[in-house]
């Protein structure tokens, strides 16, 4: 796979990222290592190392837990990605079923703790795509192995 495919790739879901310039969350823009002056306005950065007010915000997500799994949002795998752009922090995650009677408690859960571990406003947006154990850090979480 060449370095520009693997670029267009989403790295937690393996998908090619949306291609909507219009949207400044969407993650068409060129890899972290272009000049910033060649990036459009208001992209987020990508880098393979996490940045400190992302680890800050994952170890508040630590604290979410799923009502029914009793695991938390990040043991669940369901947080697939945190950006911050324009003063707000954007957090994009998926639930581990369709239709969850819990999903706007569990959003307004992660919204509170990101808010509170960063001083900005935060977004939440729920992703289509299927949750599956292969997903989580360490599916044995879960009590069975696979």
């Amino acid at each position: 796979m060449s370095d520009e495919a693997k670029d267009a790739l989403n790295p937690h879901t393996g998908r090619p990222w949306p291609a909507d310039p219009a949207n400044p969350f969407a993650p068409g823009a060129p890899p972290a290592d272009v000049a910033p002056a060649d990036k459009p306005a208001g992209a987020p950065q990508f880098s393979a190392t996490p940045s400190q007010q992302e680890l800050a915000v994952r170890a508040a997500l630590e604290t979410v837990m799923d009502p029914e799994i009793q695991l938390s949002v990040i043991d669940l795998g369901l947080i697939r990605e945190i950006h911050f752009v324009d003063g707000r922090t954007l957090v994009r995650m998926m639930l581990t079923t369709p239709f969850c009677p819990y999903a706007p408690q569990m959003m307004a859960d992660v919204k509170d703790a990101a808010e509170g571990a960063v001083s900005q406003p935060c977004d939440v947006e729920l992703l289509p795509d299927p949750w599956s154990p292969e997903l989580m850090p360490d599916p044995s979480l879960l009590g069975f192995s696979f």
